[in-house]
């Protein structure tokens, strides 16, 4: 990614959530790759204005109870202080009328992203954008039902979600400073609408942006090697937070709250790889979680994880 970045070559890149497997691909490579891209700023995919059909979507989440184990071996990591923050996820087998295709294609989201046969997602969620050497994150934490009473405000004043922002935006701030200088936040807790045909959502987001380092110049590949994993989707502090989460979830995330971009030759544009359907052995599976700080309640984080399971398609 170095090689390509400081050399100008524009390419698409994607990292797992462990690190693990890194797949890079040159915009040459990419119509034989079976990845389907739908960018702000690079598509190579044909649009589609809607489907022929109405969407249906069922889930079958884990039961309370399954969940309530994962829960509190997070929460007494909390309380012996081992984790400040952590995100807390699970794996939800789906049955839906639309193929994975389908999906991506009618789906509406700033990100979307189609491995044939494998995966797809529609991300809300821009991880770091590089433009003429300034680098901005917008870390996303916290959501809500928007058909609740005063919605917006009782998201942006709730101490649970405000405590859990605060986290990720001062996380964030710290990991930008390894690789920019001048680092600030520009934007704070703003609320987005998040529009889909099971349930309307609004989501808490902020803006943190610096001037990337002399040293980090065109070199993408040592700026992802740096701040990954991405904070809003692990936690604080990250070694230890990631130990908890390996053991409290009973499934590996694979390229789910991973990383993906694209550069251009010049600029990058990238995505946290959330709201993520994965086909497995023929079955479909949502991903989907939370944060949690000691604030958190059980039936409260159980409905978030389930409300995150959905499809943007009206």
């Amino acid at each position: 990614m170095d090689q390509l970045s400081v050399e100008g070559v524009p390419f698409f890149f994607m990292v797992d959530f462990l690190m693990e497997n890194v797949e890079v691909f040159t915009e040459n490579e990419l119509p034989d790759s079976g990845l389907f891209i739908d960018f702000k700023g690079f598509k190579n995919s044909s649009f589609q204005e809607s489907p022929n059909k109405i969407l249906e979507l069922r889930s079958f989440p884990e039961s309370m109870e399954q969940y309530r184990k994962g829960f509190d071996f997070v929460q007494r990591n909390l309380n012996f202080g081992n984790s400040y923050l952590a995100n807390y996820t699970c794996k939800t087998e789906i049955e839906t009328n639309f193929s994975l295709e389908e999906i991506f294609l009618f789906s509406k989201a700033k990100y979307k992203v189609l491995l044939k046969d494998r995966f797809v997602f529609f991300s809300p969620e821009t991880f770091v954008e590089i433009i003429d050497d300034e680098v901005f994150t917008f870390p996303m934490k916290g959501t809500i039902d928007a058909s609740k009473e005063n919605a917006a405000e009782v998201l942006k004043n709730d101490v649970k979600e405000k405590a859990e922002h605060y986290t990720v935006v001062d996380l964030l701030r710290n990991d930008l400073s390894m690789v920019a200088d001048e680092v600030k936040v520009n934007d704070f807790q703003r609320i987005d609408f998040i529009e889909t045909k099971q349930k309307n959502l609004y989501a808490m987001s902020s803006e943190i942006s610096g001037k990337l380092k002399p040293e980090f110049h065109h070199k993408i590949g040592s700026i992802m090697k740096t701040i990954l994993p991405a904070g809003s989707i692990l936690g604080a502090p990250k070694p230890k937070t990631m130990e908890i989460i390996l053991e409290a979830e009973n499934y590996d995330r694979g390229f789910y709250t991973g990383v993906c971009g694209w550069f251009d030759g010049k600029n990058l544009d990238s995505c946290v790889m959330i709201r993520f359907i994965e086909k497995e052995n023929g079955k479909l599976f949502f991903k989907s979680g939370g944060g949690i700080t000691h604030l958190s309640k059980l039936a409260d984080e159980y409905q978030e994880m389930i409300n995150k399971i959905y499809v943007p398609i009206l």
